[in-house]
């Protein structure tokens, strides 16, 4: 792709006005959501397609897209962005370091809100399977129960996915994931 997409920061969204614009992003990598279509059949759509922050940080990092705000249609800057993204995720730099090698290695990324962690993953694609993965992003220093293990744990087994713990190393930008793998005894 050549031609940067144009998007429109709105409060923390980031909008992609044009149907064709926005389905051509969610055919790249199924950014975003396109308005009142929760999970579409086909990547082509005629409404609008909303972008989270992180998904627009990334985008912005990689030169896909171009965010601009205001009726003068400001341009947007990758730091203003990310400011604007730390202040509405916490611990944004260690989500984004994962968020980006998940992304990098192929994946499909979405928020995981949902399932109560911060990310669900896909091999394929929402709509063409469902999760297979839960991830929640845990600094080396966090605690963590045995208790939310567990929880974490049942959660996913109920829901037919793979509890992931990613640990980001800022300094370096490199993910360590532990994968739980639950059986009966």
């Amino acid at each position: 792709m050549l031609k940067k997409i144009n998007v429109e920061l709105i409060e923390n969204f980031l909008v992609v006005w044009d149907p064709k614009e926005g389905s051509e992003l969610y055919k790249m990598g199924y950014y975003g959501k396109p308005i009142g279509i929760s999970k579409p059949k086909i990547p082509e759509f005629s409404v609008p397609l909303i972008l989270d922050l992180m998904e627009g940080v990334y985008l912005t990092e990689k030169g896909t897209i171009s965010v601009f705000e205001n009726p003068e249609k400001t341009k947007v800057t990758l730091t203003k962005l990310r400011s604007k993204a730390k202040q509405l995720y916490e611990e944004f730099e260690e989500k984004y370091v994962v968020y980006k090698d998940l992304r990098e290695n192929g994946l499909i990324v979405t928020p995981g809100i949902k399932f109560g962690c911060d990310f669900a993953v896909y091999k394929y694609g929402p709509g063409v399977e469902h999760a297979p993965y839960m991830v929640s992003v845990k600094t080396a220093n966090s605690d963590i129960s045995a208790t939310e293990i567990v929880k974490a744990g049942r959660l996913a087994t109920t829901v037919r996915k793979r509890f992931i713990i990613a640990v980001p190393e800022l300094s370096k930008r490199e993910v360590n994931y532990l994968i739980f793998k639950w059986f009966k005894a």
